[in-house]
């Protein structure tokens, strides 16, 4: 009876985790996290830890104010479905928030943001 329930309690455990690792984590960006870049960036490209959904992935950019200044043609890349980019506009100097939701190839939404400066 030990037996069943130490292997009950593995394959729980193993469930749990696996679950866990199904979601689309932000793996890196670029520009990356938090990071000042001389001169504009042409877009924005964010790679994930699972492929992505194309139909339900979006990625917006917004200037210090909130507005959005992509071009709005964000696209999940054919070639690599854990990458989502957005094309930018040239920038002036100043402070941007990038805002994402994605939704995983297993059906699991994430979302999160995080800023970049442009400096001349």
């Amino acid at each position: 009876m030990k037996t069943v329930r130490l292997a009950a309690a593995m394959l729980t455990g193993l469930a749990f985790a696996a679950s866990a690792l199904a979601h689309a984590f932000l793996d890196h960006a670029s520009p990356a996290v938090g990071s000042t870049v001389r001169g504009p960036p042409n877009g924005v490209s964010l790679w994930f830890t699972q492929e992505l959904e194309p139909a339900f992935s979006t990625v917006g950019v917004l200037d210090a104010s909130g507005k959005p200044v992509d071009k709005g043609d964000k696209q999940v890349d054919s070639g690599d479905r854990t990458l989502l980019r957005v094309s930018l506009p040239p920038l002036a100097p100043g402070t941007y928030r990038v805002r994402w939701r994605v939704l995983s190839v297993d059906t699991h939404v994430t979302e999160g943001d995080f800023s970049f400066e442009v400096s001349p």
